[in-house]
């Protein structure tokens, strides 16, 4: 069995619980394997895991559930005991309630001399817990089979254990957090560490999962996942295996390179549209003119020469060089929603161009697709919503984004055509049918302007790349990992969208290391 730390650098599936679940059964079956041993591997894999982790444990804490995911649980405390270190167990069933591989893991742990608390009142576990002063909790809950609402006497008990001084350490998924989507409906155990069996759950890798996993760790159990049941896999993107952009001709020049028409920065939003086009500019964009109200041209302008001036209304851009020569066309960042912003979204829309829909044009995108409205739809353009904008191309809620963001990322594909980028921690890229997760990026990227700068990547690389789908990938992970470096030499915290621009030429230029 091979521990991998999370995320690697080889792309690799993440599956839904089922498909998780299938080839768990097809492997014990060919191997002629009964399941049990596949929880006695789990139980020795987090065993494992917490000698390297925590060396020196000497008192520990498991709570399971009635499950599987609690019978892992219960191999786990038998082979800790086993290994002297003082372990409690605390069931939050009765011992009538296991059954199955989880019955024969509590009948083998009951015959040694490790002592099991059944809950029977909450003051039963909160005293427990309150006196409980090792280094290390182990959840073993639920997995990944946990279907919303949390019970309610559950409730009280995640709380507390996320309130508790103890590292947790959570087996296959944090209990509470949905395997499938990463969505949490009310509350759900936030792990240190969460060692996860088999292969990766979609839901460990995006969203809210983000506040929940820690850092994570696969242990495939010797299952391998050659043979997955439909639906095809959802693919995490790992740094060896990007996208590549072709190496320039030595004799190009910026005609060959081709340029990018940004149009946005409405009144009292200048900065967006500067940041998005000077991001083309260092991610390799020929030229990039630039589209923008008449009284803030000189704040985009100054300082940077190489950006060209577009026609800022929408007649005399119909009738330019700017937009008959773009190779790609970039319109949102800051363009508001006004009549000014509309008459240059319907002019951007009739154009065959390849085009980067982002910010205040998905907003009027979803105005064009409301009942009653003339649908658009276009196999050429990147759009790239956060989950506000992303509602309002569905015509639903924010919450029913976040619930299912792989359903969401592939119906906005599905709807409008293109590529759909769908933003937030463990972004999505989807065709409307493959969906890839991105893994670069950190918290320090939750400030203004950092999807703008996204934008403006994602048209350079357009320009660069053929494939519209592997240009919005590449864009993703350059875009996260620009923001990694910065973090690494001078933390998370105050990070500018503005920072990314320099690290940004870098690693277009050093095969994005």
């Amino acid at each position: 069995m091979k521990l991998i730390k999370l995320p690697a650098s080889l792309s690799q599936p993440a599956l839904q619980a089922k498909q998780v679940q299938f080839n768990e059964t097809e492997y014990a079956k060919q191997h002629d394997l009964p399941m049990y041993c596949l929880m006695e591997r789990a139980g020795a894999a987090a065993f494992s895991l917490i000698g390297k982790l925590w060396p020196n444990l000497t008192d520990l804490l498991v709570v399971c559930g009635k499950g599987n995911n609690g019978g892992d649980g219960l191999v786990l405390a038998r082979l800790a005991h086993q290994a002297g270190i003082k372990v409690i167990v605390l069931v939050f069933c009765q011992a009538t309630q296991y059954v199955g591989d989880a019955l024969i893991a509590y009948t083998r742990l009951s015959a040694i001399e490790v002592p099991l608390v059944h809950v029977d009142t909450q003051q039963n576990w909160q005293g427990l817990l309150h006196d409980f002063c090792g280094p290390l909790i182990v959840d073993c809950l639920f997995g990944s089979g946990f279907r919303p609402p949390l019970p309610r006497p559950m409730l009280a008990l995640v709380e507390q254990i996320n309130q508790h001084n103890a590292q947790v350490l959570s087996l296959d998924i944090p209990s509470a957090l949905a395997a499938d989507t990463g969505h949490v409906a009310m509350m759900a155990i936030n792990a240190d560490v969460t060692l996860t069996f088999v292969a990766l759950k979609q839901g460990l890798m995006t969203g809210q999962a983000a506040n929940h996993v820690g850092t994570i760790y696969l242990d495939r159990l010797g299952v391998e996942t050659t043979t997955i049941c439909p639906p095809a896999p959802v693919m995490i993107q790992g740094q060896n295996e990007l996208p590549l952009i072709p190496a320039p001709l030595k004799a190009s020049h910026k005609g060959i390179l081709g340029s990018v028409l940004a149009i946005g920065g409405n009144l009292g939003m200048p900065g967006a549209i500067r940041l998005a086009a000077e991001a083309a500019l260092r991610c390799g964009a020929g030229g990039v003119a630039v589209c923008c109200h008449l009284e803030n041209q000189t704040r985009v302008f100054n300082g940077r020469p190489e950006l060209m001036l577009a026609p800022c209304q929408a007649s005399a851009l119909a009738q330019s060089k700017s937009l008959t020569h773009a190779r790609v066309i970039l319109i949102g960042p800051g363009l508001g929603r006004d009549a000014w912003a509309q008459q240059l979204f319907s002019l951007v829309v009739l154009q065959q161009t390849t085009c980067v829909i982002d910010a205040d044009a998905l907003h009027l995108l979803a105005d064009l697709a409301e009942p009653g409205s003339q649908s658009v739809v276009n196999a050429n353009w990147v759009l790239t919503p956060h989950p506000g904008e992303a509602a309002s191309l569905l015509g639903c809620s924010v919450i029913s984004i976040e619930m299912d963001r792989f359903a969401a990322v592939r119906s906005i594909a599905q709807k409008y055509g293109g590529i759909c980028v769908l933003k937030g921690a463990g972004s999505l890229i989807s065709d409307g049918k493959s969906v890839w997760i991105n893994t670069s990026g950190n918290p320090g990227m939750a400030s203004a302007g950092m999807g703008d700068v996204l934008s403006g990547t994602i048209a350079a690389m357009l320009l660069q790349m053929p494939n519209l789908f592997d240009a919005a990938r590449l864009s993703a992970y350059l875009h996260g990992r620009a923001a990694d470096i910065i973090a690494g030499q001078s933390g998370q915290r105050g990070m500018l969208a503005s920072d990314l621009l320099t690290q940004l030429r870098s690693l277009v230029n050093n095969d994005f290391a």
